[in-house]
């Protein structure tokens, strides 16, 4: 049955994602477009997208969205309380500990030894996903036997994305907004 394999799926996902919405990308990712190929990489990047867009944390978005694309409505309720379920449990049990042994040396090496996986987790991520916009490739190798077959115009909005997020600091959705006016435009005529 469908619903319990993304209730399954999403269960695990959630167990495992420690560090947030962005740490569970590559998970889900995993998950659904390598293992159970429910959707393809380049579904999987809209969907992350419109994630992004919508309100709401993004790993949730996502959830549901894939829930939603495999599965309907009851695929989305799956999929979400999937996601959710041990998150909650978890964060029931460390509120307790945490507000018990908050001094602790112990908890503290956890803390701090739990950093450097979560921005690992968010790197890998990202890699995957500009790997897929620039070359149309998820791994590395592929992108290396791949080079010369870049998006330049995805590169330069890439680019320029970054050199305006990092020198003006603008609201980043009107970059984003931007952006897929740029997009729209661009791919309309070319």
């Amino acid at each position: 049955m469908i619903y319990l394999k993304l209730f399954w799926s999403f269960l695990q996902i959630g167990l495992l994602s420690i560090g947030g919405g962005y740490a569970a990308l590559p998970l889900i990712q995993e998950r659904i477009v390598e293992k159970n190929n429910w959707l393809t990489m380049e579904t999987f990047t809209d969907l992350i997208t419109i994630s992004e867009m919508t309100p709401g944390p993004i790993a949730i978005n996502s959830a549901t969205f894939v829930g939603m694309r495999v599965a309907g409505i009851p695929g989305a309720i799956a999929t979400t309380i999937g996601l959710v379920l041990p998150a909650f449990i978890i964060v029931i049990t460390l509120a307790y500990f945490y507000n018990r042994f908050v001094s602790s040396f112990v908890m503290d090496g956890i803390l701090t030894g739990l950093r450097p996986i979560v921005v690992a987790l968010i790197g890998s991520a990202g890699l995957s996903i500009t790997f897929t916009v620039l070359w149309e490739q998820t791994r590395i190798i592929g992108v290396l036997n791949n080079l010369k077959n870049i998006d330049v115009f995805s590169l330069i909005l890439f680019l320029g994305s970054i050199v305006i997020l990092r020198r003006f600091k603008p609201n980043p959705i009107l970059v984003m907004l931007g952006c897929g006016v740029l997009g729209v435009l661009f791919y309309m005529f070319a």
